[in-house]
């Protein structure tokens, strides 16, 4: 059994992308305009593809579809995570997401979406959407009706490093110049909430306000409940960033050489620093893999690099 598959990533253009996917993380991908890279992913919206090996060539759904011991014989009818790397050349929208209950009825049978970012990197003085002001549903209702979306929404002050948690119903955005990779449950279903009257193609982009007003968490969890950082010193071993019911994500800092053991099924692995080998695959700056089940048993790296982790 392969103990590393590396993964070609899919890329989203956006409205507010830019050229720090290419530029900073070797990504060949044309266009000022790449948001996003889908870097582990089997939602049908893009797909990630096994670069070499036995399995080059296959979607990573047909992966978890056909050789379900690479994964632990984990359970599910689909790949559980989506791991990305977003680039914010300008604010993206402000925006909610709904939890499994509500996307399986609205959704046509869609897993919710709950996410956390690592912040890679932000302005000195960067900041997110993160929550609102709202005292109670009515105030809510009576906020975005008006559209005194200044008034309701809550900007928090980031840092690189800073793991920021986004459950359901939390009202969020990143803004311009904000570089995160996030972990997520696979799914694609996002409730624009505003998008400061831009136009795509010579229109405003859709709203979805009854659905957000549906799902917002009223009244909302403090901030700094949904942000928290990892020791800055630790090296050569996983540092949990955060646990929930949906994924655990951790950082490793490898100065040479580290050996951990798991008892993960399967790891999700970005690198988002310097270079290295994960057991035996050589990998840079932008490398996705998944290590497998028998990689993941006692997981071997080496190098001078830092890499993102996530399993359910």
């Amino acid at each position: 059994m392969e103990k590393v598959i590396l993964l070609r990533p899919y890329f989203s253009h956006t409205i507010w992308g830019g050229e720090r996917l290419r530029d900073e993380f070797g990504y060949d991908e044309p266009g000022n305009d790449i948001g996003e890279c889908w870097g582990i992913s089997a939602h049908p919206s893009g797909e990630s593809i096994v670069m070499c090996g036995e399995f080059e060539g296959l979607k990573l759904s047909k992966l978890w579809d056909s050789r379900r011991d690479l994964f632990g014989n984990a359970p599910g009818d689909r790949f559980p995570l989506l791991v990305k790397i977003i680039d914010a050349r300008d604010d993206l929208s402000i925006q909610v997401h709904p939890d499994d209950e509500y996307a399986s009825v609205h959704e046509n049978g869609s897993f919710g979406k709950k996410e956390c970012w690592y912040v890679l990197d932000c302005p000195e003085d960067g900041h997110i959407v993160l929550g609102h002001n709202a005292a109670d549903r009515e105030e809510l209702e009576s906020m975005i009706d008006e559209g005194r979306f200044d008034e309701l929404i809550r900007k928090v002050k980031i840092r690189k490093g800073d793991l920021v948690q986004i459950d359901p119903g939390c009202v969020h955005a990143i803004t311009a110049g904000v570089c995160v990779l996030e972990t997520q449950q696979s799914s694609d279903i996002t409730y624009r909430l505003y998008d400061y009257g831009r136009l795509q193609n010579g229109k405003p982009r859709e709203l979805h306000l009854d659905k957000s007003k549906d799902v917002i968490t009223v009244p909302d969890p403090s901030a700094s409940e949904r942000i928290r950082r990892a020791p800055e010193d630790a090296e050569n071993e996983p540092v949990r960033l955060i646990s929930c019911d949906r994924y655990e994500v951790s950082r490793v800092k490898v100065n040479g050489e580290c050996t951990f053991g798991t008892t993960a099924g399967f790891i999700c692995a970005s690198v988002i620093n310097g270079s290295g080998h994960v057991h035996d695959t050589p990998v840079v700056k932008g490398s996705h893999m998944l290590i497998t089940a028998e990689g993941a048993k006692t997981v071997r790296m080496t190098g001078n690099m830092e890499v993102i982790l996530s399993d359910v």
